[in-house]
């Protein structure tokens, strides 16, 4: 189905035929081999649904538009020397019955009884609604539903249920969602990092064995691979063939690309992602079922930037994707730190509004004992000492200018110098009386107790209740070390991350309108499934332009610009001490959800009037920005970064060109402006607002000094723009509109 037809029918397409290649109606014979075609924006998945084994992918990548006529037989392998003695077909949950060699997509075991179930389908819904796959099948004990859903922008979910039906207890060691690889995906791309420098990409070929990504953290990870990508050799942002995979789990887990020699049966290779439990972790009960969670799988022949699309555009078709412009954010964490003085404080948002601010936000140091990091998490009540009327004297200020108020809070954690710690040792996620080794002086709160999860359900909600903000910044300081739950003794990770989901669910629920931030110490916990319980997330901690030109350009592969935080920092970066102009700051925040973390209230007039008018600019290019499609430049100089935001109907576009470093090119030459519609014409603007980029040049290009110029999106995208020699760490911004 192409993007006008899927977009038209409101819906994706779902086909079936049986083994004689005729259609069947959606609830066919369970001993009827079927072929179901989900497709849309030019996407197809192509399922064949055995009566013995699970269902095993045909095809996944380009729609088919003749239909998938053939397909199966011309996918049939064949039977290979020492290997199965008949061709073999791995399937969604691949297992060595059905002859596969590697990571198992299932595995577990009946009180130390193997468990190498042979699949037998009892139950196929192929989607009343369009659009999905729901596969129950059972052997050896268990029952396993594997649903498949094609989203409108082509995106695929999967995920699987299993439960036990065996009357002894059944230990779940792994669960994972897989689709094939062709034997055209020969490079492998995933992302690394630390704190301060999440989101670096690193790239690999793809030859025989496993790339495998696992995190054992306890949260996503400053180095989660956010995507793991594999695709054609040499694929970048805007060319080759990719298929990626994201897991939407906030707890540990794992990602993988496994080639083998033999193959993957019908296929080359295999994409997989999922939870990683820890050993013993999840045990099922008979009648007791565990549920992966979703895994994102996404195909793209237009390279990297069209793998994106369909999560942004699945991202912004949920209901409770923010509408309403996304707000000029003020955070005091770099301006006071710690030093919270009502006076300065309320001096601190005067400025801010005077300059446009829109939301205000109180950081760390609010709370009872808090007076540096070593002590008060978990004592979740306003420092009396320090707020003698609470928070009120500030946020009705805040209200009275205008703006909206916020603060931040770490309900996660707890410092053992805290009343909570010394009321209730045994609430923290280690085993008891040996707690785990510190980290930002902290130990992870057990909220999968439900005394601990109602303690803290009950402050969070007093404090909303009271003092009525529009925003929370929701912080995670740690990764987990030996996270047991004490009352059992089993590790803690699983039950914590849904307990925090269904923390925030509650919370949300009881305050309706509430936005919160996931903000992991940065960008510790970036992914999906926290992305369905808050409204952002906190790209990094780090406010250095430089570092973050690169980290939010991989951090949209995933989230579009409207749901990743980025702020104007102080000349100097608190967290690298590297001085930065104030023109590069606004233009590497403003494409995202921007904010600024600085004392504004020491600036100068001209730095003053410079902000008032970089925030003009953002409200007036926010529509485009966080709607439009996320488009990045393959630049063959490493020395420089082209990235964009095209309006969906092309109508417009905003396109940021950074020199991030000195270049052995003497002149940038002309640089391609992608994702423009090249029948249109189009009026090129430098918008000078956030400042003029110093160069090192002695004559400008002519449209620089000419007011713009008026050229073919064609031109544009095809034989490029020359760009002024920009010094390093400079930027410019470009808004294009259609004439």
């Amino acid at each position: 189905m192409t993007d006008r037809t899927a977009a038209a029918d409101g819906a994706a397409r779902s086909e079936q035929t049986d083994e004689t290649g005729g259609p069947t109606g959606p609830a066919g014979p369970v001993n009827t081999t079927r072929t179901v075609r989900l497709s849309a924006a030019g996407t197809a998945l192509v399922v064949r649904v055995p009566a013995d084994g699970l269902p095993y992918v045909l095809h996944w990548g380009a729609d088919l538009p003749g239909g998938a006529q053939g397909l199966a037989e011309a996918s049939v392998p064949p039977a290979m020397n020492n290997d199965t003695d008949t061709p073999r077909h791995i399937s969604l949950v691949p297992t060595q019955g059905e002859g596969w060699r590697g990571h198992p997509g299932i595995a577990g075991h009946h009180e130390g009884r193997a468990s190498f179930p042979r699949w037998r389908v009892r139950e196929v819904d192929d989607g009343s609604e369009g659009g999905s796959l729901t596969v129950t099948a059972e052997a050896d004990g268990l029952e396993l539903t594997c649903e498949l859903r094609m989203e409108l922008s082509g995106l695929v979910r999967v995920r699987h249920t299993v439960t036990n039906t065996d009357p002894a207890p059944w230990t779940l060691d792994t669960l994972m969602a897989a689709l094939p690889l062709p034997r055209e995906a020969e490079e492998v791309l995933d992302l690394t990092g630390r704190w301060c420098r999440e989101r670096s990409p690193q790239r690999s070929g793809l030859g025989m064995g496993t790339r495998m990504r696992a995190s054992r953290r306890g949260r996503t990870g400053h180095d989660a691979p956010l995507v793991l990508t594999a695709g054609t050799p040499g694929f970048g942002f805007r060319t080759g063939e990719v298929w990626g995979v994201h897991t939407a789990w906030s707890g540990d887990h794992v990602h993988l690309a496994e080639r083998l020699p033999e193959g993957a049966g019908q296929a080359d290779a295999l994409l997989a992602g999922g939870e990683a439990p820890h050993p013993g972790e999840v045990r099922l009960a008979r009648g007791e079922s565990y549920t992966t969670p979703w895994v994102f799988f996404s195909w793209s022949d237009q390279g990297l930037d069209g793998m994106s699309a369909r999560f942004h555009r699945w991202l912004r078709s949920r209901p409770h994707h923010p509408s309403a412009p996304r707000p000029v954010v003020l955070n005091t964490w770099e301006a006071v730190y710690f030093d919270h003085d009502l006076d300065k404080l309320k001096r601190l948002a005067d400025t801010a509004a005077d300059i446009g601010v829109e939301r205000f936000v109180l950081d760390d140091g609010w709370f009872r004992g808090r007076r540096d990091d070593t002590a008060g998490l978990g004592d979740w009540t306003v420092d009396t000492g320090v707020w003698p009327e609470g928070l009120h004297p500030l946020f009705d200020h805040v209200r009275a200018l205008g703006m909206e108020p916020g603060f931040w809070v770490e309900p996660e954690m707890v410092n053992p110098d805290s009343d909570l710690v010394r009321a209730h040792p045994d609430w923290m996620l280690t085993t008891e009386g040996r707690p785990s080794l510190p980290s930002r002086n902290q130990q992870p709160l057990d909220l999968s107790r439900p005394e601990a999860f109602d303690h803290v359900f009950g402050l969070l909600d007093a404090l909303v209740t009271e003092y009525r903000p529009a925003f929370l910044k929701w912080d995670h300081n740690r990764d987990f070390l030996e996270p047991v739950h004490a009352p059992t003794g089993s590790a803690g990770t699983h039950g914590q991350t849904l307990a925090v989901y269904e923390l925030l669910d509650r919370l949300r629920k009881a305050h309706p309108g509430l936005e919160i931030e996931s903000c992991s110490s940065g960008g510790g916990r970036v992914d999906l499934g926290i992305l369905e319980r808050t409204d952002r997330v906190w790209g990094s901690d780090t406010n250095d332009p430089l570092e973050r030109l690169a980290l939010q350009r991989w951090t949209g592969l995933l989230i579009p610009p409207e749901l990743v935080g980025s702020h104007v920092g102080a000349r100097t970066a608190h967290t690298t001490g590297r001085d930065a102009d104030l023109s590069l700051r606004f233009l590497t925040a403003l494409i995202g959800h921007a904010g600024i973390e600085w004392d504004i209230t020491a600036c100068t007039d001209e730095e003053l009037a410079a902000l008032d008018a970089w925030i003009r600019l953002y409200k007036e290019l926010r529509p485009l920005l966080h709607t439009g499609l996320t488009v990045r430049g393959d630049a063959p100089d490493p020395a420089e970064q082209l990235d964009g935001v095209v309006a969906e109907d092309g109508s417009g576009a905003v396109f940021r060109y950074a020199r991030t470093a000195s270049s052995v090119r003497a002149a940038p030459g002309r640089v391609r402006l992608p994702g423009l519609r090249e029948d249109r014409t189009y009026r090129v603007e430098w918008r000078r607002e956030a400042g003029t980029p110093s160069t090192f040049e002695t004559a400008p290009p002519l449209w620089t000094t000419a007011g713009g110029l008026t050229a073919s999106g064609a031109v544009l995208a095809r034989s490029g723009l020359q760009m002024p020699v920009l010094n390093p760490s400079q930027a410019l911004l470009l808004h294009l509109t259609e004439v």
